[in-house]
């Protein structure tokens, strides 16, 4: 073969070659910055994420993942959480915000505004407060075994009140109906059950492996054990 004609095909060579290469490099480019692009412009990405850290805690515990692990759980790169939480801390806090603001609706509707009577409604908060602790163990332990101070930010704080203002506004209620110089203050009445009820809900109650077997039903234990309280104080035991 002539030398130009070897140089002409040599030429064509590279430049099909380059071609080439120009189309699989503009492909890896797209699919980069599709990539990166689905990380920052994810529909809902501040809700994904939540609910990617709230799986996870039911899987692992609020301590067993990362927040890189939420991101691709989420389908995320690791950089895009960071548009919405300064770190997993911070996330953990809103996935703990949305469980206060569930759980608010759970006892509220197990309240009923106090019908049909005012005892019967609280013990209904005491039933909502164990069927939250059983239906959603994953809110449940990131609002309450996470480690997260109460006050991490103004969200949580607000949320986390709202939902012991049920508690608060149904002891009130009760308090009412005993002769003034007889009423425990409401604000020690609502703590005292606000305990009772976290205790056999996260001893027998839960609604993951770490729930105790008990020879009867957490309701009744729950259900007994305020009966005592309220007679103790000279509750009827209806309205």
């Amino acid at each position: 073969m002539r030398p130009q004609a070897w140089a002409a095909c040599n030429k064509r060579a590279l430049a099909i070659a380059a071609a080439r290469f120009n189309v699989k490099f503009l492909n890896m480019t797209s699919n980069k910055r599709a990539r990166e692009e689905r990380g920052y412009h994810h529909g809902n990405l501040r809700e994904a994420l939540i609910e990617a850290a709230r799986k996870l805690i039911a899987e692992k515990g609020p301590a067993g993942f990362t927040f890189a692990d939420a991101a691709r759980f989420a389908g995320v790169s690791p950089a895009a959480p960071y548009r919405h939480f300064r770190d997993r801390e911070a996330l953990l806090a809103d996935v703990a915000r949305e469980g206060f603001q569930r759980f608010e609706a759970m006892l509220s509707t197990g309240w009923a505004g106090g019908k049909p009577d005012a005892v019967t409604a609280f013990h209904n908060v005491g039933r909502a407060y164990l069927a939250f602790a059983r239906s959603e163990p994953a809110y449940y332990t990131a609002m309450f075994e996470s480690g997260l101070p109460p006050d991490l930010n103004a969200e949580l704080r607000a949320a986390g009140e709202r939902a012991f203002g049920v508690l608060r506004t149904a002891a009130e209620s009760l308090t009412s109906m005993l002769p003034a110089d007889r009423r425990p203050p409401a604000l020690m009445m609502s703590l005292h059950v606000w305990a009772m009820a976290h205790g056999i809900a996260s001893l027998f109650g839960r609604g993951d492996a770490g729930r105790r077997r008990l020879p009867m039903t957490a309701e009744e234990l729950l259900e007994s054990a305020m009966l005592i309280y309220l007679q103790g104080l000279g509750f009827p035991e209806k309205a």
